[in-house]
């Protein structure tokens, strides 16, 4: 430096700069250090930002006044620069030379200054609003400046005026600079900011105001007004948008792919043509891990914007370890006298200020990595989506709707919680590494023992995660089941209540509830030690340094400075120590996830070339030649020898018996099976045979996505009769439609799902036995006006399957199937002709009754079959009946008493699903009282008290470290350690015994019988729910209801509590002792903590409110989801991919539309709760340093180390406050449906009927009237009717005229509005519902299974012996079915039974009837999914097994009932006609037009 400043002016003076109470540094060091430092930072910078710059164009930005001021000030500041240059140069003229450093410098900093005034310009050419690059180098330039402005002023006299007049120049532009720098420019020209409705702040926020987190105020500022709606949320950056994020992704995966596939191919080519070496490649290729990978995938597509995050971190832990060598040098400040003050103060504020960088930094970090985590979720999510849709059946049957579903939610969500701690990997190893490092200099060899002590703890904190992670898999398991079996009951529970089941299952939902609890408890004894491990930690490490370190030798005193200083290094240490064994086990998870993850995108895709949908142009026909084909490649093929040609516009019927692969063919065409061999060609509309109704308006349904077109529409609805019913409907065409379709007949979601078809407008249409569903009347219609030779389709090619025998003479061609194969085909003439399969199926369907008589004439037959099967119209057909009635009813009764309806803007329909509540404000102490009240009051308060004992053992074992330091001033050392340290272990292991009987107290014994509590009022309040609860009440909700907020209950809540006992302790006594050490520390602490309340209760109320927010929108997501699997056949056969997927986009972001603003409100909450921290800290080092005379070093040490401490404990509180209130919400709407309205008492004791009741089987009704739910119209008026034991009654009436109330009156599903209705002189109404229901046997309209074994859902109390049960299958005609499976009884039946045919179904409900054999039988029109042969069976079993029970049934086939005593025909909720079939035809009433349309009667 000699060189560069001369011999006058000497570098560093030490008298002139630390030991003096006025320092001033020279002014070498001022001129070369100072001003260099900015210089060299912005050179350093300036590569890197300039790529960044030319990367990220943004647009350009107007000039604005604000700019030009920059720029001109930027140049000023070169000339003033280069002034004193000049200057030196003009005195060299003079002849006096100058030391080279005023040559240099000057230079230096005008050549910077040009820089930064280009850097100037050419951020607004990029559209950067606002610089932190230059923010950070003119605050640089500015400190630097500050202390030659110092030196300056205190010069006696100025020597040099030029130089002097530049320099204030100078300081007061770079001062300008800085506050320029500080303010935002406008948003570039034609960004999306200027378009955006409601954009998000932070894409214009300032440099400052992006560190700070300022631009999040306005939210929490309106969420604190008012809670926050879903209108309020700003729009997603562009970045995170699922637009960007899933391509982003799903570009890269595809590179893998195809790396993998070329990878394969070069090993394929190798090998030789011989067969079995083929074979052996194959199975090496499979044990070659050459799949694609799918995390190179992930880490290509978000490392980079990751890798910023990690930077951040790095830059953290090194700031970390600069307070514990401040707290060094305060400690021994306090113990040295008569050094200036101004050292203590500086210390104090240096202390604050790495604090402070360190919260920015460290806020910084943690905003990327969740801002990666947010986006690797959004694109994990769109990914599986979008193959969701391709997959083919094969994949599909591997993995279920629920664990695609669990893909989505569970494994993306492990992605996104793995991001955030990821960076710990490599960072805890370098924090304990550097911890160590200072702790050996602190101690020496002694921190050997403690680190020892750690090393020990590591296993003992492994295993035990070991095992927790153990029994969480095994507890999810159980809950899993438990989901699965609420889901069976949601979804049946009109079952359950009919048969009078719910006992049996309410006990085996609580049976597997108690599995699960008993490893909950299992789990918080596990948790309750490694809580007491992890909160041990750094007492047990200190404890053996210390012991160790003052007896290995006798000259090792601990004082002050060694012991707070290692305390404080251990307490760092215990963080990364702590998380080490969490981010492992948390990536093996994550492991597990991606391997699934993985496992699915690589599943096969269906072949886009194997469907018709193509548009071809030999548009005259559809053709499959020689096909065959299977539902996977590794099974035997469904199909095989297809061979049909089907010319085009023409009708082709495909017939033949349950199971023979009707429905399969359909599937084919559609290209959803695998062609083994053959092909196909031809553009198609699809109605599938159950039909899928999206949870949408109806209007939405039918157009599926196709632009409206009114006359178009108007006339689809009136082809598929739909006209009708949506007067009806509350809503006509805009009504809501339930999920599954829920609030519409079956009837009419087939003709919904029919008119979908129609409005499409295709070439082919596949009509997969669209008339089953529907009455008699309303299926002629639909055949006539739409299918038949005259309808609108006329000209179209359909394909239509039926089971109904009349529409067979009108149809062009019939294809017959037997098993799989085309055993038939030709026009209804030619195959009569043929005497095959097909006429032998008619005969035994038409002619049951004549074949006798005529057997004689035989062949002579033909003729009259024509002439018979011509007046059969219609006979066959039938109605798969609304699942829910009662709602699709209001609308008509509603409509009696508002004429003026018309008038009425159709969006003001009444909505069937009421919208879920999210509740909003704070969370009543009422809520909070509920839970203290399960846990119970009295263990809450011990639990209370416990806390606050252990805190005080803590800080006890503290202050007498503190005293134990003090020995060394008093030189009594030696005498003490034994005492010292024995008092010091003992108040340590009273902690860790108070906290372990305290978790296990709060955790294992009371918070779980909370729990147990919960689920039972809650399971008993669903079960004992009326039917129309259910009915406006979305099974999802209640599902939620069980899975996620009782997973808040059990596991959630008892951890919330626990963090916030423990952290709230810990903040009280922190301030309690530093208010103790110094009183003045009371002052500061009111301001700091009404800051601290007031932020608190801002961010509660908004981030609450942002989560609730954030569950609503997150179920459309799986609720789409769900619908969408179930419905992928329609979407593909329709060709809607790419609109559900848009959907799907959109969903997503909605959900982290509210997400995001949640990430930011904890960063926003944290940089200022450490604020308040970092000011404690600040305080307390003031005062130590002001109150140093009478303070001893350890008072001070103690005291700051704890306000160190303070931070992470004041932000984990409001954390907590915060988890806490959102989490309790979970009581209150548990508690919601725990107090739903009941039905009537299951069992009444004083009134129950005798245990043979009902031996006759009279039912009389008596003026009865019943409506569905107050406020509505009645369903049935007055009916009045008697019927005598062993009668059978059939009842008939139009779609709508109280059929099916009838019956669900028998079983009080309805109460009465008025009147009764007797069995066997016993008031029905008097007796409990499980006395009354029992006695009674229905056979549903909608076949329910349960998931079990075929017995369960026989007999699910065991009542009846394996005899018995066998009996009634045979009965039922499943006998051969049963006893052809390996498992016979045990078969497992899947969720739905799904593995069971609709009419195999209809007959395991058959058999259960048989089995309670009751002597009142009710049939509510149990024959529509099922062939006519099935029906006759079903038919003749009733009528011998059930002689002489009474019998009523609701149909729809008025064949069945030709031959009942009595049929009751009902209009408008009243009897029109009651009396024999033979009466009602010759009256020629209701019933005779009924007749006459389906054809009995001429």
């Amino acid at each position: 430096m000699e060189r560069l400043c001369g011999p006058e002016l000497p570098f560093w003076v030490a008298n002139q700069t630390l030991h003096t109470d006025r320092p001033d540094l020279p002014e070498c060091f001022q001129l070369s250090v100072l001003s260099w430092l900015p210089c060299i930072y912005l050179w350093a910078v300036c590569p890197i930002y300039l790529f960044y710059l030319k990367r990220n164009n943004r647009g350009y930005i107007m000039m604005s006044i604000k700019n030009r001021f920059k720029t001109v000030f930027g140049l000023l500041l070169w000339i003033v620069c280069w002034t004193d240059l000049f200057y030196t140069f003009h005195e060299l003229r003079q002849g006096h030379s100058q030391p080279p450093i005023y040559f240099i410098t000057p230079l230096v900093l005008g050549i910077t200054m040009l820089l930064a005034t280009f850097l100037i310009q050419l951020e607004r050419l990029r559209g950067v609003q606002s610089s932190g690059v230059l923010f950070i180098f003119w605050f640089l330039c500015v400190l630097c400046a500050i202390v030659p402005f110092r030196s300056k002023i205190l010069q006696s006299e100025v020597t040099d005026k030029l130089r002097f007049t530049t320099f204030y120049f100078y300081f007061s532009l770079v001062v300008l600079e800085l506050i320029l720098c500080c303010f935002n420019e406008k948003p570039p020209l034609f960004s999306s900011v200027v378009t955006d409705p409601n954009p998000c702040p932070e894409t214009t926020a300032g440099f400052l105001s992006s560190m700070t987190f300022w631009w999040f105020t306005s939210m929490a500022i309106k969420g604190y007004k008012m809670p926050l709606e879903v209108k309020d949320l700003w729009s997603l950056n562009q970045r995170d948008c699922s637009k960007k994020m899933v391509p982003k992704l799903l570009k890269e995966w595809e590179k893998e792919q195809a790396k993998a596939k070329r990878y394969v191919c070069k090993r394929g080519e190798g090998g030789e043509s011989n067969l079995e070496e083929v074979e052996v490649l194959l199975s090496n290729q499979r044990s070659v891990p050459q799949q694609p990978s799918f995390l190179r995938a992930l880490i290509k597509a978000f490392g980079p914007y990751f890798l910023i995050g990690s930077a951040f971190k790095l830059l953290q832990d090194i700031i970390t370890f600069v307070n514990p060598q401040l707290l060094r040098m305060l400690i021994s400040f306090t113990k040295q006298t008569g050094v200036p003050d101004w050292w203590g103060y500086t210390l104090a504020f240096l202390m604050f200020f790495t604090a402070f960088l360190q919260t920015l930094v460290l806020h910084r970090h943690f905003h990327y990595c969740f801002v990666t985590g947010m986006n690797v979720r959004t694109a994990l999510i769109g990914a599986i989506y979008r193959k969701a849709l391709v997959i083919t059946n094969a994949a599909k049957r591997s993995s279920t709707v629920g664990e695609v579903v669990n893909l989505m939610s569970v494994d993306a969500q492990r992605f996104m919680d793995l991001t955030t701690f990821l960076n710990m990997l490599w960072s805890a190893p370098l924090q304990i590494m550097l911890a160590l490092y200072f702790l050996w200099q602190n101690l020496g060899p002694s921190v050997l023992a403690g680190v020892a002590v750690m090393i020990m703890l590591i296993p003992f904190n492994a295993v035990i995660a070991m095992k927790t992670r153990a029994y969480q898999v095994e507890q999810m398991q159980y809950k899993d089941t438990r989901i699965k079996l609420m889901n069976e009951i949601l979804n049946g529970i009109k079952v359950l209540k009919l048969y009078a089941w719910e006992n049996s299952f309410k006990d085996k939902v609580l049976a597997i509830r108690q599995k699960e609890l008993d490893v909950l408890r299992k789990s918080a004894y596990l948790g309750a030690l490694s809580t007491m491990a992890w909160t041990s930690a750094p007492f047990l490490v200190a404890l053996t340094t210390f012991a160790v370190y003052v007896t290995v030798d006798e000259n090792n005193v601990l004082d002050a400075e060694k012991a707070f200083v290692s305390l404080s290094l251990f307490n760092i240490l215990r963080f990364p120590l702590n998380m080490l064994p969490q981010v492992i086990s948390s990536i093996v998870q994550t492991s597990i996830s991606l391997k699934r993850i993985q496992g699915f995108l690589s599943h096969d895709e269906l072949d886009p070339n194997s469907s018709p949908i193509q548009k071809l142009l030999n548009r005259n026909s559809l053709t499959v030649v020689n096909g065959k084909f299977t539902w996977a490649k590794e099974d035997p093929p469904v199909l095989h020898s297809i061979n049909m040609m089907v010319p085009q516009g023409s009708l082709l019927a495909v017939v033949g018996h349950v199971g023979c692969g009707k429905s399969s063919l359909i599937s084919a065409l559609l290209g959803e099976m695998e062609k083994v061999e053959g092909d196909i060609s031809g553009s198609v509309a699809y109605v599938p045979q159950q039909a899928w109704i999206q949870n949408a308006t109806l209007r939405d349904n039918i157009l599926f996505e196709n632009p409206y077109n009114e006359q178009k529409y108007h006339s689809v609805l009136e082809a598929c009769a739909l006209t009708f019913d949506l007067e009806v409907l509350p809503g006509g065409d805009m009504t809501e439609i339930g999920e599954k379709g829920i609030n519409l007949s079956g009837g009419q979601r087939q003709r919904v799902s029919l008119a979908r078809a129609l409005y499409s407008d295709a070439d082919v249409y596949l009509l997969d036995d669209p008339l089953s569903a529907v009455d008699a009347h309303v299926s002629k219609h639909i055949f006539e006006n739409l299918i038949g030779p005259e309808g609108l389709l006329k000209g179209k090619t359909r394909i239509l399957v039926t089971h109904g025998i009349s529409f067979l003479p009108q149809v062009d061609n019939i294809m017959v199937m037997v098993e799989g194969q085309v055993s038939e085909m030709g026009s209804y003439q030619e195959l009569l002709k043929q005497n095959g399969a097909f006429a032998e199926f008619l005969r035994n369907y038409a002619l049951e009754d004549i074949i006798e008589e005529e057997e004689a004439t035989g062949r002579t037959l033909l003729p009259a079959l024509m002439l018979f099967i011509t007046s059969f119209e219609g006979k066959a057909d039938s109605l798969k009946n609304p699942k829910s009635r009662s709602v699709r009813r209001h609308g008509c009764s509603q409509r009696k008493h508002s004429e003026p309806q018309e008038k009425k803007k159709p969006h003001e329909m009444e909505k069937l699903i009421q919208a879920e509540t999210a509740e909003t404000g704070r969370v009543k102490t009422k809520v909070y009282l509920e839970y203290v009240k399960a846990v119970g009051p009295l263990l809450s308060v011990v639990i209370c008290f416990l806390y606050g004992c252990q805190s005080a053992a803590a800080i006890g074992s503290n202050i007498w470290l503190s005293q134990w330091t003090n020995d060394v001033s008093t030189n009594q050392t030696k005498e003490n350690v034994p005492m010292r340290v024995g008092v010091y272990a003992a108040l340590g292991i009273v902690q860790g015994v108070l906290l372990l009987v305290n978790c296990l107290l709060c955790r294992a014994y009371s918070m779980l019988r909370a729990a147990e509590f919960t689920h039972r009022n809650l399971l008993q309040g669903v079960l004992r729910a009326p039917q129309a609860f259910f009915e406006s009440t979305p099974t999802g909700r209640l599902l939620n209801r069980f899975s996620k907020d009782l997973d808040a209950i059990d596991s959630h809540i008892p951890d919330n509590i626990d963090i916030w006992m423990r952290t709230f302790w810990y903040t009280l006594n922190v301030l309690l002792i530093c208010s103790a050490l110094t009183p003045m520390f009371l002052i500061v602490i009111a301001p700091l903590m009404v800051f601290y309340w007031w932020v608190q209760r801002f961010y509660v109320a908004t981030s609450r409110q942002l989560k609730r927010l954030e569950s609503v929108s997150r179920s459309p997501i799986y609720s789409h989801f769900s619908e969408t699997i179930t419905g992928c056949s329609v979407i593909r056969a329709y060709g809607r991919h790419t609109a559900f997927v848009l959907m799907s986009d959109m969903k997503v972001d909605e959900n982290q539309k509210s997400y995001y603003p949640g990430i930011v409100s904890n960063r926003w909450l944290g940089v200022r709760i450490e604020f308040i921290g970092n000011c404690i800290v600040l305080f307390a080092a003031l005062f130590a340093v002001a109150g140093k005379e009478n303070l001893n070093p350890g008072l001070v040490g103690l005291s700051v180390s704890y306000a160190l401490q303070v931070t992470m404990s004041l932000n984990w509180m409001v954390r907590m406050t915060s988890d806490l209130e959102s989490n309790i919400v979970a009581v209150e709407r548990v508690k919601e449906y725990s107090e739903t309205k009941t039905e009537a008492p299951w069992e009444v004791e004083d009134k129950k009927p005798p245990p043979e009741w009902p031996i006759k089987g009279n039912v009389e009704f008596q003026n009865y009237s019943v409506r569905y739910r107050e406020g509505l119209d009645l369903v049935l008026k007055n009916l009045t009717l008697n019927v005598r034991g062993g009668e059978k009654i059939g009842i008939v009436g139009r779609t709508g005229a109280g059929k099916s109330s009838m019956t669900l009156c028998l079983f009080r599903l309805l109460e009465a509005a008025a009147g009764e209705i007797t069995i066997d002189e016993v008031r029905i109404a008097e007796i409990g519902l499980h006395d009354l229901r029992s006695k009674l046997t229905i056979i549903p309209q909608e076949p329910v299974l349960f998931s079990g074994t075929l017995r369960m859902n026989l007999d699910p109390f065991d009542k009846y012996t394996d005899e018995d049960v066998w009996k009634a299958l045979e009965h039922s005609h499943l006998h051969r079915f049963v006893s052809n499976q390996t498992a016979k009884l045990e078969l497992q039946c899947s969720e739905g039974g799904e593995n069971l045919s609709v009419g195999q179904r209809q007959l395991v409900c058959l058999a259960r009837a048989l089995l309670r054999k009751t002597r009142i039988l009710i049939l509510d029109e149990a024959t529509a999914a099922i062939d006519l042969e099935t029906d006759d069976l079903i038919q003749s079993t009733i009528r011998t097994q059930f002689e002489d029970c009474t019998v009523f049934t609701i149909a729809h086939r008025l064949n069945t009932i030709m031959d009942y005593t009595r049929v009751l025909v009902l209009d408008k909720g009243q009897i029109a006609e009651f009396d024999t079939p033979a009466n009602l035809l010759s009256q020629r009433g209701i019933f005779y037009s009924m007749a006459k349309d389906a054809g009995l009667t001429q």
